[in-house]
């Protein structure tokens, strides 16, 4: 399970603040938590300023290289934001994202080329949001194409599928469950993720939501998440979902887990 750690966004207050602040040490202290939790990709936003958003994304990635090794998920509908990111991140990225809109697409789709660079695609076309699972897995087999066509290795490409939250209608859950399980039979080769905690938004004890939601989403073939990986719960029960999956032979990580004291 490829966990992409949420934390570092502009959107969340303390973050808003941290940034506003200019306090690399609160920013590069959650980098490191989120590393030694797990996570293995740290996702790095900055939307929350309209027009700063290129000048605060490069500083992340500055600030957050400094004291982890892991990639960064440079996350922005910017391309010009993920073209100046890329070019301070050091090694490979990940981009989030790219989906089957046309002008997004063409702008993003050159910073993937010849970069190995992973990407998160959204199932988001010109249509607008999927209001179901039909139309999540039309968008996903279209953007699956259209990437392949641009020489992109689909083994870098997880889909996200677009969750609602439960909140909202009661059908965002199962609608969401079956577009994972139909776009995992698609059997392209790439990953299918998401961002968890939307499921459960407008919700009490969200983390609740959360923990059942990646458990089940596994059960259809969900292999990574934009989730925090600061969960211990959360982030146990992928560790035994993946043995009882059989994606963890002889519960090698579990056991290696458990024995580090990292299982709650």
């Amino acid at each position: 399970m490829v966990i992409i750690g949420e934390l570092i966004n502009s959107t969340r207050k303390a973050i808003k603040k941290a940034i506003d602040e200019q306090n690399v040490d609160y920013i590069q202290d959650l980098a490191k938590k989120q590393d030694e939790a797990g996570a293995d990709y740290i996702d790095v936003n900055s939307g929350a300023y309209v027009h700063d958003e290129v000048k605060y994304l490069v500083w992340l990635v500055k600030i957050v290289q400094e004291v982890v090794n892991k990639p960064l998920a440079l996350d922005s509908p910017n391309p010009t934001a993920l073209e100046e990111a890329m070019k301070v991140h050091e090694g490979v990225p990940m981009i989030n994202s790219i989906s089957a809109e046309k002008e997004r697409y063409e702008k993003v789709i050159p910073l993937l080329k010849d970069t190995g660079a992973q990407v998160v695609a959204l199932c988001m076309s010109d249509k607008g949001m999927p209001e179901n699972a039909d139309d999540r897995v039309e968008v996903a087999e279209k953007v699956l194409s259209d990437l392949d066509g641009d020489g992109i290795d689909l083994s870098n490409v997880y889909i996200d599928p677009l969750i609602n939250p439960v909140s909202v209608n009661g059908e965002y859950g199962p609608q969401a469950l079956e577009a994972i399980e139909r776009i995992a039979k698609l059997n392209s080769g790439a990953h299918i993720t998401c961002g968890l905690s939307n499921i459960s938004f407008g919700l009490p004890n969200r983390h609740l939501m959360n923990q059942a939601f990646i458990v089940l989403a596994m059960g259809q073939g969900m292999d990574s998440a934009i989730a925090d990986p600061l969960d211990t719960k959360l982030m146990s029960l992928v560790k035994a979902a993946e043995v009882i999956l059989n994606l963890d032979n002889y519960a090698m990580n579990y056991l290696k887990a458990a024995r580090a004291g990292k299982l709650v």
